[in-house]
């Protein structure tokens, strides 16, 4: 039987990235989701940044809350578009973070790191939300694939490259403090 090596970095970070994911994970469905608002306040937020964003280009937004965790939304003479707890993006704020947060780097960074990261994905889920509206009203039929597909790797993508971003930061902080000692 092998033993793990700790002292590894890239062991130690997979390792801590894991712990970290699977206690939030129980965090969440366990406590969070079934005790608090928080998924139906992130639905909110979504649909109200999505609605003005579209008012701004002149269109007739519409908006019904169907249950505490679902929520639609839709361009007047389309039919609406479902947004739901899984939708939200609180999984993905979590994946992000936890992220950060077990790759080496600054405290002092992390801390402004880690919400910016958040925003940022905030506004992709809700350009992803405004775009899927607008292929609703306009061609309903590429809804799904574009859903599922695209707005997918389009909000992964976002992630991958904030990621990116904190690996060069935390890594550049790495390369200076070697430097000096």
């Amino acid at each position: 039987m092998t033993s793990i090596n700790f002292k590894n970095k890239i062991t130690r970070f997979f390792v801590l990235a894991f712990v970290l994911y699977l206690s939030w994970y129980l965090i969440y469905e366990l406590f969070i989701k079934p005790n608090t608002l928080i998924d139906e306040k992130l639905i909110s937020l979504i649909i109200t940044n999505a609605t003005f964003i579209l008012k701004l280009f002149g269109l007739t937004v519409y908006q019904k809350l169907e249950d505490k965790n679902m929520q639609l939304i839709g361009i007047d003479g389309a039919h609406p578009i479902w947004i739901g707890s899984p939708c939200n993006a609180l999984t993905l704020f979590m994946f992000f973070t936890l992220f950060v947060i077990a790759f080496p780097g600054s405290v002092k960074k992390k801390l402004w790191f880690i919400p910016v990261g958040i925003v940022i994905i905030h506004f992709a889920n809700v350009l992803r939300i405004i775009a899927l509206a607008g292929i609703n009203y306009v061609a309903p039929q590429y809804i799904e694939f574009n859903h599922t597909y695209t707005f997918t790797l389009f909000v992964y993508g976002v992630i991958f490259l904030l990621w990116m971003w904190w690996v060069k930061i935390a890594l550049k902080g790495n390369k200076i403090h070697e430097q000096k000692n």
